[in-house]
């Protein structure tokens, strides 16, 4: 083979793995989602923390909608979901 072919190949791989390096990783915009607590919303055991007293956090809600126990969502929706116990709350809610 010519120098000047190996060099081309050379080029054309490194094109291509600099091009699929940028394709697989998320963008920056993505990774940084502005997120805010919403107490009321979880199910039993799927809280991601602040379940009350005696309880360790994440995981540690003993009820569906417990009041005290919040999951991180995309901020601006957590008053908008909805539950059979009502809306979720920015604040800690006495269900």
């Amino acid at each position: 083979m010519k120098t000047a072919t190996i060099a081309r190949i050379a080029g054309l791989a490194t094109t291509a793995a600099l091009a699929g390096g940028v394709a697989a990783s998320p963008s920056l915009a993505a990774q940084k989602v502005p997120m805010e607590k919403c107490y009321g919303i979880a199910k039993a055991g799927q809280n991601d923390c602040s379940a009350g007293a005696g309880t360790s956090c994440a995981g540690t809600s003993t009820r569906d909608y417990q009041g005290n126990a919040w999951k991180l969502v995309k901020q601006g929706t957590c008053e908008k979901t909805a539950t059979p116990k009502g809306n979720g709350s920015l604040k800690s809610l006495n269900r």
